[in-house]
């Protein structure tokens, strides 16, 4: 009869070690060899997240540091902890690496982001193709545009699968920072918006059994002399969303952008007055102030447009009553101005109207970059003593040696 004490071969085999090739390298090459092995069998399986915890237990070895960590790492003496995130950075970056070529762009993130380098995701984010399941679209949209590791591709990417009402949505309510990636995106949502429009004026010609206009036709050409269009309240997009995307198109700088977005102000003021909604000064009637601003934009009627809104300037007791509002005519003029490349004008019209404004209220340059970028520093020195700002007044005397302000 079988001693009970005796293990049969299932309990044998539960109790042997668990880890014998770790043992076997131990026993034959040491600690540093059953580290090696560690890391090796663990990038091999893609067990990547352990890998990070052997990348480090190997970095606490070669620095003679505990191999357990107790307490926290900032209250290691200054050099140890100084060599040691050097490595725990190194290991990061191996694992966010490993992510990334295993395609889960998510989890690499968390490891980029945690040691401030965005690039690699962002490179990954951009080529990477247009996923079908929407969980995983999800995913990498809360990645590249809510958290911001690329947020033009992440836009692309709610513009394409949820349309341009979600698009609009999100980049008012958390639109990324980056000036130039907010560009991008009011960019992208210029040449969608146009080419939809392009398609359903087309479609609703042929429902009419009416002429096509020729491949390639802008809209102003396909809806020019023909009224019918837009009889008895028609229109063949959401007015809101033309609306605001052309309100946010004067931040565009491609001039391809910049032309759709002039194309689809011809459209909006050929819609019934009903469905032109007032906007805010200077831009009061949306689409034919629009129209004449990015006309200038692209070159054309620049003195007209230039006069236009000048002529839209409140009168200067108005203009300084304390009201932030009644100053936005100005600094659309100083944009304008600036934009088409006329920065004395831009100078004086800030120097006369936005003094008061603070830096931070306002949306356009402030008087000392717009006297910088002009190279009117005196301008700024005699700025600086209206603003009672010494530190402009002084960088403007040394770096333009002007003789004093008047």
């Amino acid at each position: 009869m079988r001693d009970p004490r005796t293990p049969d071969a299932a309990t044998a085999a539960v109790a042997e070690p668990g880890f014998p090739d770790l043992d076997a390298a131990l026993e034959g090459g040491g600690p540093a060899e059953a580290i090696d092995r560690l890391v090796a069998d663990l990038e091999g399986r893609g067990e990547y997240r352990m890998l990070l915890d052997a990348l480090l237990l190997k970095a606490r070895h070669e620095l003679g540091l505990p191999l357990i960590q107790v307490g926290r790492y900032a209250d290691l003496p200054e050099e140890d902890r100084v060599r040691f995130e050097g490595r725990y950075v190194d290991a990061l970056r191996r694992v966010g690496s490993k992510f990334l070529e295993a395609g889960d762009v998510p989890t690499a993130w968390a490891y980029f982001q945690a040691i401030g380098e965005p690039e690699p995701v962002a490179k990954a984010l951009e080529d990477l193709p247009t996923p079908d399941d929407p969980d995983r679209m999800g995913r990498l949209i809360e990645v590249a545009f809510h958290q911001g590791a690329n947020p033009t591709k992440g836009f692309e990417w709610i513009l394409r699968s949820y349309g341009a009402c979600s698009a609009i949505t999100s980049l008012e309510q958390s639109g990324p920072a980056d000036p130039t990636a907010r560009v991008a995106c009011v960019e992208k949502l210029v040449r969608h918006l146009h080419e939809q429009l392009v398609d359903n004026v087309r479609a609703d010609v042929a429902r009419r059994g009416q002429p096509q206009s020729a491949a390639g036709a802008s809209l102003a050409e396909m809806v020019a002399d023909r009224p019918w269009l837009f009889a008895e309240d028609a229109y063949h997009t959401d007015v809101s969303h033309l609306s605001t995307i052309v309100r946010w198109s004067v931040m565009a700088t491609d001039p391809e952008i910049l032309r759709l977005a002039l194309d689809l102000t011809e459209y909006g003021r050929r819609l019934s007055p009903r469905l032109q909604y007032d906007s805010a000064p200077p831009f009061e009637k949306t689409f034919e102030d629009h129209n004449v601003y990015l006309k200038a934009l692209v070159g054309r009627d620049v003195d007209a447009a230039v006069e236009h809104f000048r002529a839209k300037l409140p009168a200067p007791a108005a203009a300084g009553d304390g009201d932030l509002e009644s100053t936005l005519p100005a600094q659309v003029l100083v944009n304008l101005l600036m934009r088409v490349g006329r920065e004395d004008e831009a100078v004086e019209e800030a120097t006369r109207h936005l003094l008061d404004v603070p830096e931070g209220m306002l949306a356009c340059p402030p008087i000392a970059e717009l006297c910088q970028r002009s190279g009117r520093l005196d301008r700024l020195a005699e700025a600086a003593v209206r603003m009672k700002h010494p530190v402009h007044y002084l960088a403007a005397r040394i770096q333009a040696d002007v003789p004093g302000a008047r």
